[in-house]
């Protein structure tokens, strides 16, 4: 690397000498929480600019090479990610240019983007909608093995316990026995003023917000579609978390619940079920917990498609 002449004489560049007792090369060398924006289309056709964070890799193949050359990818990301709209075309273009930047020195680079896009939901019955605000990571990498593209966001939901559920409704049974016992007639009023009170409800099961954290790696190519991938999993678990709620959508929300009852083995086997069957994921990684309020600890499952990620 030869030094930059400058008004004050040569620039000299330390990073670019030669030093042959160096004698080891490095899997990865860049810079990490880069500040940058982004335009992002979340699938509804609008595009966002957004504030992100942005981790930025080469390797360094050269034994005798001290370092790389930090500020040409910043300025190769400033460029394309400042400018352009994330996809999968323009990732590709953009890890391509930052190996050429340095040509002789690296054959693998590595981008990782996170941001928080604002996505707007529909209320279940009321017809309102209110904001979600979805943390997403993409990271890109090329190697001699081409490029791989995975996306991460997570999804809140509702989980209802299922052995809560059944001794809830063994009390509410036993309660009913109490009260209606079966040496009298049943009044068809009584019964259903009584399913209305308190004592028609004298247990009831537990249930906590939850989180599913995914990972999808995409057919190179394949739409990064965030809602469609949201829509996808929120519909198999059936009880996402709500924004904008009136009474019927309150109302909805406990019927899904009564509906979906699932420990997080169900949870993360549906959400399985649901991403396996989209052909346009490679692979996938998903991990669910279920925040317990019966006990401090909490309830975790995992589940991949099969492919390491």
């Amino acid at each position: 690397m030869k030094p930059i002449s400058t008004a004050m004489g040569l620039m000299p560049d330390i990073a670019g000498h030669r030093q042959p007792q160096l004698g080891s090369k490095l899997d990865a060398v860049g810079m990490q929480g880069i500040e940058m924006p982004v335009l992002f289309d979340a699938g509804n056709g609008t595009l966002q600019r957004i504030s992100a964070k942005v981790d930025a890799f080469v390797n360094l193949t050269r034994e005798d090479q001290r370092g790389i050359h930090m500020s040409r990818l910043y300025l190769l990301i400033d460029e394309y990610l400042g400018g352009h709209a994330l996809h999968t075309g323009m990732l590709a273009s953009l890890l391509q240019a930052c190996l050429e930047s340095h040509r002789d020195l690296a054959d693998s680079a590595r981008i990782a983007i996170h941001f928080q896009p604002l996505i707007r939901r529909r209320a279940l019955r009321s017809g309102n909608s209110g904001w979600r605000s979805y943390p997403v990571s993409i990271e890109a990498s090329l190697d001699r093995e081409g490029v791989r593209l995975e996306l991460g966001t997570e999804v809140l939901y509702s989980s209802t316990c299922p052995a809560s559920a059944a001794l809830s409704r063994q009390l509410i049974q036993r309660q009913f026995a109490q009260d209606f016992p079966t040496d009298l007639p049943l009044d068809h009023a009584v019964v259903s003023a009584w399913l209305g009170s308190e004592r028609g409800i004298v247990a009831t099961p537990h249930a906590q917000r939850s989180v599913a954290r995914l990972r999808v790696r995409f057919k190179f190519g394949a739409p990064l579609d965030l809602i469609d991938l949201l829509d996808r999993v929120e519909a198999a678990l059936g009880t996402p978390v709500q924004t904008a709620v009136k009474r019927e959508d309150e109302q909805a929300f406990a019927l899904a619940n009564g509906e979906n009852l699932m420990f997080c083995e169900d949870a993360a086997r549906r959400i399985h079920r649901a991403l396996d069957a989209d052909e346009r994921i490679e692979d996938f990684h998903v991990r669910v917990e279920h925040w317990e309020s019966l006990h401090p600890h909490d309830a975790v499952a995992c589940v991949s498609k099969g492919v390491a990620l």
